[in-house]
């Protein structure tokens, strides 16, 4: 009881001392509830009903999740490939971003401003992966196939972007040309933001070489940007779409490389199915909560 009234205390100390932040803040946390919290509420009720947007909704239970993992015979390659995906763009991603970002670093402010902005560049210029379509176009005009028939190394054109084999390791890499662009930038921030005073006292206390310095010092000084960065790319690798759909369209052969956001989307936008499209987006919003929290864990060994 004496503790319940203690947090009443604070609490009302909270709203009378600092109201004015509270009502500056409101907006935002209007707007978040509204175009954030509701629709995924609404989604998660609608992911248990059959609903195709002119009929009105009917409750169906469980059975939008029982034909996912039953009768969709689409849904285990999808699934397999945003797995793949993620597990290879998601911790190379990272890792590429960070040892840029690090290197960088050690530049003066100009250049490592120039470099940052040439890093950043892909993911903000959108749709520049058009680009590679044009690099793996499948006739002679070409880039690559242009390059190897010159060199004699094919003696026709590859068809790159139909065919199973070269289709996933295409779209990897394109994912992680466009994707490393935020966590360089979160990296670079985090990387600015560790005080040199600490490298001083760690030389004191036996640090003594950077390797060390990485993982006792600059990692957990970081660790809160880590996980941005982390985060970022790990969602950024969840929710493929647009490059797969536009590289190798929907369906892609043999649905090698269709992602269950593209799926999400064949069903939601082109069959008007909302009911299942939303138990699809259920499964992979817990897909990206369960990997979250992991990745949170794991980040707590850093420095240790």
């Amino acid at each position: 009881m004496k503790r319940l009234n203690n947090k009443k205390t604070k609490s009302y100390s909270l709203l009378k001392n600092q109201w004015q932040m509270l009502v500056m803040m409101a907006p935002f946390f209007i707007l978040f509830f509204f175009l954030l919290i509701v629709p995924i509420i609404s989604s998660l009720v609608l992911s248990f009903s059959s609903y195709d947007m002119l009929n009105p909704a009917r409750f169906t239970g469980i059975d939008n999740y029982l034909r996912m993992f039953v009768s969709d015979d689409v849904f285990p390659s999808v699934l397999k490939n945003t797995i793949v995906i993620v597990l290879i763009t998601g911790p190379a991603g990272f890792m590429l971003a960070f040892l840029l970002a690090w290197l960088v670093n050690e530049f003066t402010p100009t250049v490592r401003t120039f470099l940052s902005f040439l890093f950043y560049a892909p993911s903000l210029a959108g749709n520049a992966f058009f680009v590679w379509k044009v690099i793996f176009s499948g006739d002679s005009y070409g880039y690559l196939n242009s390059f190897l028939l010159n060199l004699g190394l094919v003696t026709e054109p590859i068809t790159w972007l139909n065919d199973e084999t070269w289709l996933m390791p295409i779209v990897i890499l394109v994912q992680l040309w466009q994707s490393m662009g935020i966590s360089f930038l979160s990296n670079i921030a985090g990387l600015q933001n560790v005080s040199r005073d600490l490298y001083e006292a760690g030389s004191i206390d036996g640090i003594r070489n950077r390797w060390q310095e990485l993982w006792y010092i600059t990692l957990p000084s970081m660790q809160h940007m880590i996980l941005f960065s982390v985060v970022m790319q790990i969602q950024s690798s969840f929710t493929v779409s647009t490059i797969t759909t536009e590289l190798a369209g929907y369906p892609s052969v043999g649905y090698s490389v269709d992602t269950i956001v593209s799926h999400m989307t064949d069903v939601g936008s082109v069959r008007f199915e909302m009911g299942y499209a939303s138990a699809i987006a259920a499964i992979l919003f817990l897909l990206m909560a369960g990997t979250r929290i992991i990745l949170g864990k794991f980040l707590k060994i850093l420095g240790r």
